[in-house]
């Protein structure tokens, strides 16, 4: 009997030995507390002390909201930090004090943030303290005005800025972004020095769509210096320079690529539709595609197309280090649209530099026809 029990002992050690231990599935631990009341939690700030109390506050807010938020002088409303999936809500009037330094006077940044204007709303700039007339080429240092950087799969709606003093949107390092019903509203500016106040500058970015903005500055209504999959539809631009590729060259980053520029208006403009790429400079610009622009009241060129921007428009000597290639311009509208003291369409390109260009139902008239086109690929005119 014992030494059948012993026998017996013996086998099941033997067995589980043999047998390995099957872990169970992990066990996640529940989030703690004061994580459930951070995403929880809707915070409201206002006031002098709201601009500082936000910032330090970023990361234990799920929904910020900015309710009448005066900001001191030289500080940027800073949310760069957040967490995802945060939402950010700007209430009554949001002002800036002054003072002369770079800014900006706004950033935000994140994944899956949400950004918008209450019924109301207005983000004020103050522009008038700063404008002398000079933009950024000289006079007082201005700061720019909303940093939309590193911003990936989030929402931009329903933002009223006012008198900006200086550009007044910077999109960059940005990934799947929407932006919809902003405008930039600085109109104040026609008659009291603003320069340099472009709508949106788009650089390093890819998946960016801005429907049903409207812009009233004083350059670029939007400026696409670099990035790819970009879609501007149904704005309106007024005061400006119109709706631009570039300028191209001379960064980092000199691509771009598969942009359409759609159903929308520029009036009272300087430009229509312009595309600049740097003398001497390198990149690509492709893929470009204008489609339902409505043109009246433009003072310099109904369409603007060259390689040879050098700090100012027609400048240079045309080169072909940035092809300009695969243009699709159809169903322009600028019938009389082009006063008589301007030009409807300049074409400037080296030899052999643009090409692929497709322009359908293309009228744009009132002004003169340029005797100093060059380079024009066929599909394209200067007599459109």
């Amino acid at each position: 009997m014992g030494a059948s029990r012993s026998i017996l002992v013996l086998a099941l050690a033997a067995l589980s030995i043999a047998s390995p231990v099957v872990p169970g599935p992990e066990i996640t631990a529940a989030p703690s507390p004061a994580e459930i009341q951070k995403r929880a939690t809707s915070c409201t700030f206002s006031g002098s002390n709201g601009a500082s109390l936000a910032s330090v506050s970023q990361k234990s807010c799920s929904t910020i909201v900015l309710s009448s938020v005066a900001v001191p002088s030289g500080v940027t409303l800073d949310l760069s930090e957040l967490e995802d999936d945060t939402t950010v809500i700007f209430e009554g009037t949001t002002t800036w004090g002054y003072k002369e330094w770079a800014g900006p006077l706004l950033q935000i940044e994140g994944n899956h943030i949400t950004i918008e204007g209450a019924s109301g709303a207005v983000l004020n700039g103050n522009g008038a303290e700063w404008w002398d007339g000079e933009g950024g080429s000289g006079g007082k240092t201005k700061p720019k005005f909303f940093y939309a950087h590193d911003l990936t799969d989030s929402t931009i709606s329903n933002l009223y800025i006012q008198n900006t003093p200086v550009q007044a949107i910077s999109i960059d390092n940005a990934n799947s972004l929407t932006v919809s019903g902003v405008t930039i509203d600085n109109r104040a500016g026609d008659t009291g020095g603003a320069k340099n106040t472009d709508g949106f500058d788009i650089g390093d970015s890819t998946g960016v769509t801005i429907t049903g903005a409207n812009v009233y500055n004083q350059d670029d209504c939007v400026a696409i210096n670099s990035g790819t999959s970009i879609t501007f539809s149904g704005g309106v631009c007024s005061g400006g320079h119109g709706l631009s590729i570039g300028s191209v060259g001379g960064r980092s980053d000199n691509t771009v690529s598969s942009v359409t520029f759609e159903n929308s208006e520029v009036k009272s403009s300087a430009n229509g539709i312009r595309i600049k790429a740097t003398e001497g400079d390198t990149g690509t610009i492709k893929g470009i595609t204008y489609s339902g622009i409505t043109l009246s009241g433009i003072t310099g060129y109904g369409i603007l197309i060259e390689q040879n921007y050098d700090g100012g428009d027609l400048k240079g000597t045309p080169t072909a280090g940035i092809p300009i290639t695969g243009v699709t311009l159809s169903n322009i509208s600028g019938s009389g649209g082009v006063q008589s003291s301007a030009t409807n369409v300049e074409i400037v390109c080296a030899s052999g530099a643009c090409s692929g260009w497709t322009w359908t139902n293309v009228v744009v008239t009132g002004g003169k026809t340029s005797t100093n086109c060059q380079g024009v690929p066929s599909g394209a005119s200067c007599s459109a």
